[in-house]
């Protein structure tokens, strides 16, 4: 008897847990990015930061955005892909983004690669480049693999043969692949 009611209470537990801790780690994160964020400034007013940078962000496009500013920042730019380091760093991060946002999207087409000759094995990716023959590799694809769990992933160059179309929202596609199969698939 007490151990079904141990074992009834850690599964409400477990549960609860399921609940809470997504929600209690999503508040911490913003609440930490919130707090450096107005940190940033010497005068304590909450929010200030946030505002203030977001304001900045939104001036910043629309000003690149204009006919008359958009051929400084243009020249902007090509100073900073001329200095060697800044422009690894500068160009990794601005293509990272504008695979996310923006005019140019990357990730916009799913597709399952197949890993085996029986097609049995599939990983989930994203196109990024549909034609390698700039390099000379005609009918081959770059493949972007995203690790479950993490930022971070594969390229890999693939036979056109082996890319099928994934008939799914990028979105979902993202979850699913990110999550580790475990969301995506019920928003479809």
């Amino acid at each position: 008897m007490r151990q079904k009611i141990f074992t009834r209470i850690a599964a409400y537990f477990f549960r609860g847990l399921l609940f809470v801790a997504p929600i209690a780690f999503t508040i911490l994160v913003i609440q930490a990015v919130f707090t450096w964020l107005d940190g940033l400034l010497p005068v304590n007013i909450p929010g200030l930061g946030i505002l203030i940078l977001a304001s900045a962000i939104i001036g910043i496009g629309y000003l690149g955005s204009t006919y008359f500013m958009k051929p400084f920042f243009e020249l902007f730019e090509q100073f900073i892909t001329k200095v060697p380091l800044l422009s690894l760093i500068y160009n990794s991060i601005k293509d990272l983004i504008g695979a996310f946002v923006g005019d140019k999207k990357k990730f916009n087409q799913p597709v399952m690669v197949q890993f085996d000759e029986a097609g049995k094995i599939f990983k989930p990716g994203f196109i990024t480049q549909s034609e390698l023959s700039k390099v000379n590799m005609a009918g081959y694809s770059s493949v972007y693999l995203p690790h479950s769990y993490n930022f971070s992933g594969n390229i890999l160059v693939v036979k056109n043969e082996l890319v099928h179309p994934w008939d799914i929202n990028s979105t979902n596609a993202m979850k699913f692949i990110v999550s580790g199969g475990v969301s995506g698939i019920e928003e479809m």
